[in-house]
């Protein structure tokens, strides 16, 4: 698989309606994939798979719905390969946080995991793989982001028991650091605090989308990486 890139094989993406998650579509169809793009929206899916093209499908899946896990999971079939980067965040002191919004960062990161792999697991090849996403704030705690680093550290735990629990098939971690992938486009001076990430990681960069997508091919293509997490993140969580 290394070797011949992703000919032949079937990768979902969820949430690939994002910066990144569609970065890591397009990667996956360069390297000889058929992709399926998730959303909780149907339309979502369907313009991040008119956007890469390559005979590119579309699915509507929300992590935080069962039921439409399992209805993606009885359309598509087998598949080699699921990436989830999906996310929801609750973002700001604890003592303001609604307990709802809290729960659905856990769904997105925790329980939506879990059961993309109870429902699709069983369906794949002992070749297969999983790939989740964490981020740089679970080595790095910051206020303000107590939840994202709660979910983020979840997701360094999870992978290697999910890879343990569905062995051989492999399970992957991707820990971005900060990239100009659209998330950041709402802050007052971005490009101050791009300056200040870049003075301050050994990269002296910001990450870009097709950085995170380039990881998660070498991650979906290398027969022995599994139950770790790769920090893709210049350098970020020990800047």
């Amino acid at each position: 698989m290394s070797t011949q890139g992703l000919d032949g094989t079937t990768v979902l993406v969820v949430g690939a309606g994002s910066g990144i998650g569609t970065a890591i579509a397009q990667a996956a169809a360069g390297a000889g994939a058929r992709v399926v793009a998730a959303s909780r929206r149907l339309d979502t899916a369907e313009q991040v798979a008119e956007i890469v093209g390559r005979g590119t499908a579309a699915v509507r899946l929300d992590l935080g719905d069962e039921e439409s896990i399992i209805a993606a999971a009885d359309v598509l079939g087998p598949v080699d390969h699921v990436v989830t980067v999906a996310a929801d965040h609750a973002n700001g002191p604890v003592t303001t946080l609604a307990a709802a919004d809290i729960e659905e960062a856990f769904r997105a990161k925790v329980l939506g995991p879990l059961l993309l792999t109870k429902h699709f697991a069983p369906r794949m090849s002992p070749r297969g793989s999983f790939v989740l996403f964490s981020g740089y704030v679970s080595a790095r705690p910051q206020g303000g982001l107590a939840v994202m680093a709660t979910t983020n550290g979840a997701v360094d735990a999870l992978v290697p028991a999910l890879a343990v629990d569905i062995a051989p098939i492999r399970v992957v971690g991707i820990s971005p650091g900060v990239v100009d992938s659209g998330s950041w486009d709402g802050l007052d001076d971005k490009s101050a605090f791009f300056d200040e990430v870049a003075r301050t990681n050994p990269a002296r960069r910001v990450g870009t989308p097709s950085d995170i997508g380039d990881a998660v091919v070498f991650a979906l293509t290398n027969p022995f990486l599994t139950a770790t997490t790769v920090h893709v993140d210049g350098g970020q969580r020990v800047a």
